[in-house]
């Protein structure tokens, strides 16, 4: 039996917030300026989620500093995809300048704890404040990086970060439909969420290839090659999804949290709307680069 608030929460999201994603994300004005700003926002309001909870069962860094090194990662990524020219003229490292922030924010937290510290016995967990630099701040600037995708000369930006939003997105809602439809006794096959279901898994994996062949057949151009390399994106896109989820969970129990916050009505927090794009992110921008780039 569907729950009916569930159900109209899915429906929602589906037809309202992933339309609203997709107009911010194929905003191509000034290098995807709106895209750039909600990852910004997105970003201090996720690691501040995961604050809450790493905090409730260890002692952490100052709120504020890690929070403020977490914009500092998403805004050097933003500012760098914005504003290229300037970078490359002042930084020539490329989007090096990215991982240079984050390296940089995380010796600021061992830095802080060596001299500002008067006792030392919480120090290890207090140092654990970095996975929120990591998870919540360097993750999502794979987002960012593929604002500046391009092929032959030209901007393919926004079809290639809209495939991704599909793939995502996709992967979530047959997951939840094929886990509700098929998944009654194949439910608890993953410790971390027991409702999860291998019904619902394998569901996942559909909705990602099916978003991506989508892609493949809309952008021949970009997408150029045997449909078996967006299928197999489509499969890795699903599985590196549904483990983003699943990680979120393991962190949500750990900390005896059922949401990370309720921000969203009928999803929980934002941290538990982008679990999924934290952990699939990165991957995405490597395949979509290997199989068909240089971009």
């Amino acid at each position: 039996m569907i729950d009916p608030k569930k159900l109209l929460s899915r429906l929602g999201i589906f037809f309202i917030g992933l339309p609203a994603l997709l107009t911010v994300a194929l905003l191509p004005y000034a290098n995807h300026l709106a895209l750039h700003i909600l990852i910004m926002a997105v970003s201090v309001v996720a690691a501040n989620e995961a604050y809450d909870m790493f905090s409730a069962k260890t002692p952490l860094m100052p709120r504020l500093l890690v929070l403020l090194l977490v914009f500092s990662i998403t805004s050097a990524a933003s500012l760098y995809e914005l504003f290229p020219v300037l970078f490359k003229k002042n930084f020539p490292v490329g989007e090096e300048i990215i991982s240079y922030t984050f390296i940089s924010a995380v010796l600021i937290v061992l830095f802080a704890e060596v001299f500002f510290s008067k006792t030392f016995e919480n120090s290890l967990t207090k140092l654990a404040s970095s996975v929120i630099l990591m998870y919540a701040g360097y993750l999502i600037t794979f987002v960012s990086r593929m604002t500046t995708f391009s092929k032959d000369g030209k901007d393919v930006s926004p079809q290639l970060i809209a495939v991704f939003i599909l793939m995502v997105c996709f992967c979530d809602s047959f997951a939840w439909l094929f886990g509700v439809l098929f998944g009654k006794n194949n439910r608890g096959f993953v410790k971390a969420s027991p409702n999860k279901s291998v019904a619902g898994f394998l569901g996942g994996i559909i909705g990602s290839v099916i978003a991506g062949i989508a892609g493949y057949f809309a952008w021949p151009a970009i997408f150029e090659g045997s449909l078996f390399k967006i299928i197999f994106a489509g499969i890795v896109i699903a599985v590196s999804s549904i483990v983003g989820d699943l990680a979120e969970s393991v962190m949500k129990r750990s900390c005896n949290f059922k949401d990370s916050g309720n921000i969203i009505p009928g999803r929980g927090g934002l941290l538990d709307s982008i679990d999924s794009i934290l952990m699939s992110a990165p991957l995405y921008y490597m395949i979509i680069s290997i199989l068909y780039g240089p971009l």
